[in-house]
């Protein structure tokens, strides 16, 4: 079908032939007037076979009906830019942005000027994308599912409250991520002798996880093995240095070793902020670490290592993790030990249960916000 072209046109020719966007010019009748030849390299239609044609008719019915409306909402505001797709000649579809202007001429005709700009690598780029995103998607379902189960086994071996003897223990771990650093025991030595340890292991998260899971192995080896709880300490530290030894790795613990009799006790920390024996209704006295943090230094743990100390009937025995003390209020101040040690004095005239629950909840209103860190807290009335 052979149209007349407008004067303008004809005079816009060579400029449009040099754009690098595909150009389609269309009259009101939405007959093509005009394509520039990178309109023909996108689509391997040429300007013959086009020219004079509605290009609606190389769309699929369905698509029609898109293409029609779009036309009927640039009509209605003059313009518009969206994102459409133009048929080849081969029979594809080549993704593009079509900008799109209405315009007249001085004798009041209309027409329709079409930049077409093609996205088919911003699409193959987003399909990448969604692929990998489906992916990650998958993985990281799959690594929540494993930290869930790995969050129960941790929860399995966290410290249970228990009755030993005359004995009462009350214990609570809360990890700040899904599994943590900080582990804790309460393990019978043999009849006599009842072990209680916190450890903490420095970071958050899967490799703190790891790690704390491979000292918590070797912990109840040695505990086994009745290892007197200097050497302990120094097989740990051993362990660490061999095996997994960082810079910016390291980890504390407090350990106690009860007789069943309750009136003595050996215990040993290493960089671990110091365990509080109090009896109800007096101040609580605090149980200094003599080693440093272990992990870290060959000669961390100190020659005299543990110390001995005579308990009352009743006295109660506290240890406990950095995310008891190490935490914040709103106006910046850290609770520290001495807040825990008042902690511990306030509460220590109720039951065994309702005082743990009482520090927990103390600390929890000292905090601004959720916790930061793990959290663990042992305590032992004999």
């Amino acid at each position: 079908m052979e149209i007349a072209k407008p004067e303008w046109l004809e005079q816009m020719e060579f400029v449009l032939e040099t754009l690098n966007e595909g150009v389609l010019i269309s009259d009101d009748c939405d007959h093509v007037l005009f394509v520039n030849s990178v309109f023909e390299e996108m689509t391997g239609i040429s300007r013959a076979d086009i020219v004079g044609r509605d290009p609606a008719e190389l769309y699929s019915p369905e698509d029609y009906v898109v293409l029609q409306e779009l036309r009927r909402k640039t009509r209605q505001m003059g313009r518009s830019r969206n994102e459409f797709y133009l048929p080849t000649k081969e029979g594809g579809r080549l993704p593009i942005v079509a900008s799109v202007r209405s315009i007249e001429d001085p004798d009041g005709r209309s027409f329709a000027i079409v930049s077409l700009i093609d996205i088919s690598e911003q699409k193959a780029a987003e399909q990448d994308l969604r692929t990998a995103n489906t992916q990650l998607e998958k993985r990281q379902k799959e690594i929540e599912e494993d930290l869930v189960l790995a969050a129960r086994v941790q929860q399995s071996l966290a410290p249970k409250s228990t009755v030993w003897g005359g004995i009462r223990v009350e214990t609570f771990y809360h990890p700040v991520r899904t599994i943590g650093g900080d582990f804790g025991l309460v393990s019978p030595l043999d009849e006599d002798h009842l072990n209680v340890l916190v450890c903490d292991v420095s970071g958050h998260g899967i490799s703190s996880a790891l790690i704390a899971n491979r000292i918590y192995s070797e912990t109840i080896s040695q505990l086994n093995n009745c290892a007197p709880l200097g050497d302990m300490l120094h097989q740990l530290n051993h362990l660490v240095m061999q095996n997994i030894g960082s810079s910016l790795f390291f980890f504390t613990l407090f350990v106690a070793r009860v007789d069943r009799s309750g009136r003595r006790m050996v215990f040993a920390g290493a960089g671990h902020p110091p365990a509080m024996i109090v009896h109800p209704g007096e101040e609580p006295r605090l149980l200094e670490s003599r080693s440093a943090v272990l992990g870290a230094l060959p000669e961390a743990v100190d020659a005299q290592a543990t110390l001995e100390v005579q308990l009352a009937p009743g006295d109660r025995i506290v240890l406990y993790t950095d995310g008891i003390t190490d935490v914040f209020n709103s106006q910046g101040k850290m609770l520290g030990v001495a807040g825990v040690q008042r902690f511990v004095r306030e509460t220590a005239m109720l039951p065994l249960h309702e005082m743990k629950e009482a520090i927990l909840d103390r600390v929890a209103e000292w905090r601004e916000g959720p916790p930061a860190d793990d959290i663990s807290l042992i305590l032992v009335e004999v």
